[in-house]
């Protein structure tokens, strides 16, 4: 079936190539009775506009690309919901890009999204330190950074306190009696992880510091890196696998994840593997995805405002694209929130608080790592 041009919807409208042209692009320059006219035809010729011919004439397409570290963390799923939603009010569409949190997949999303002509990017990129993002900005194309802090200040972002996160989570375990507490996350390279364990470093020192004069303390408490390859179900549960292996006076009594698909993860293993969440080993982790109140054990986690992080990268790269030398770039930050639920808080038993305060006593040193 041929397609119809837009020279016959002219023709069968009985108006210029121009008011076509301009009921397509221009509507409000349209007296709203002619306007009508072309839609009308348009819809009974079943006329489709050529979006390539019209990236052509004008150097850019109508959308913007959005890169994520993992599309099937439900977290991405939701700041991708609410930057789609803003491209929407500015008649554009989201170009979605996976990168699997592999920097070469990342790149090469990034030329492919350049050959498109897209008006912008927003991205959670492997290294925010990746040239590709300096090389679309030199050429006219509008970078943002979603759950990442920019680094530069020739770029706009839109993060979360990640540190903050990491402080409430490790706190709030010490809080509930835990000593030797177990980090899970990796590769520690991705900014995100690499902030969330130096925010759980910090609540650690702050204890210990707290702690120092106190004559009934059982010893310093224990954070261990249990580094993971990526933060997936898969890996939370080899990470769990670990953890429920150790010898019970050396096994961590609590454990922060660095994202809740590797808490989730984590949680179902030790299940399986015959421990009690939390009296053997409470959980935390970090998004507060939907999941997470659902699951056997409601899910202790540091809250992200999801959507507005999407909404608010894709406001500012908006602005950047209509404002021109106007547009001043910011970087927004959001701070977190810990929910707590039953994975973090029921009471524990005696035999588990004890061996708790024994695993604290035979540790010495604030942090360590533990290989993968």
């Amino acid at each position: 079936m041929a397609t119809t041009s837009i020279r016959e919807v002219a023709r069968h409208a009985g108006v210029s190539l121009g008011t076509v042209s301009n009921v397509l692009n221009r509507p409000e320059n349209v007296a709203s009775s002619t306007r009508e006219r072309v839609l009308a035809s348009i819809r009974e010729l079943g006329f489709v506009r050529n979006e390539s011919a019209r990236t052509l004439r004008s150097g850019r397409s109508r959308t913007v690309g959005l890169v994520v570290l993992d599309v099937a963390n439900p977290f991405f799923t939701d700041v991708a919901r609410g930057a789609e939603d803003v491209a929407e009010e500015n008649s554009m569409v989201v170009t979605l890009c996976n990168s699997s949190e592999d920097s070469q997949r990342e790149g090469r999303h990034l030329d492919h999204l350049e050959r498109q002509r897209v008006q912008g990017v927003l991205i959670t990129p492997v290294d925010g330190r990746n040239p590709r993002l300096d090389r679309l900005i030199e050429r006219g194309i509008p970078v943002v950074l979603v759950d990442r802090g920019a680094g530069a200040r020739n770029r706009c972002s839109a993060a979360v306190n990640d540190e903050l996160g990491g402080r409430l989570a490790v706190s709030h375990l010490l809080e509930q009696g835990n000593r030797h507490i177990a980090f899970v996350g990796g590769p520690v390279a991705i900014q995100q992880v690499a902030d969330r364990y130096a925010g759980a470093q910090a609540a650690l020192a702050a204890f210990t510091e707290e702690q120092s004069g106190n004559a009934a303390s059982s010893g310093p408490p224990v954070l261990d890196l249990v580094e993971t390859e990526a933060m997936t179900l898969r890996t939370g549960g080899v990470a769990g696998g670990r953890i429920a292996a150790m010898p019970v006076d050396e096994r961590p009594t609590a454990a922060f994840c660095a994202n809740d698909l590797l808490a989730l993860g984590l949680l179902q293993e030790v299940v399986r593997q015959g421990l009690r969440v939390p009296q053997d080993i409470a959980i935390v982790g970090y998004d507060d995805i939907d999941y997470a109140a659902a699951a056997v054990v409601p899910l202790s986690s540091v809250r992200q405002p999801r959507d507005q992080l999407g909404r608010a990268a894709a406001e500012m790269l908006f602005d950047e694209i209509n404002g021109g030398d106007s547009h001043r770039h910011r970087q927004i930050v959001f701070e977190p929130e810990l929910v707590v639920r039953d994975s973090s808080t029921a009471r524990r038993s005696g035999a588990s608080a004890a061996r708790g305060r024994r695993s604290a006593r035979k540790s010495r040193g604030t942090a360590r790592a533990r290989p993968r």
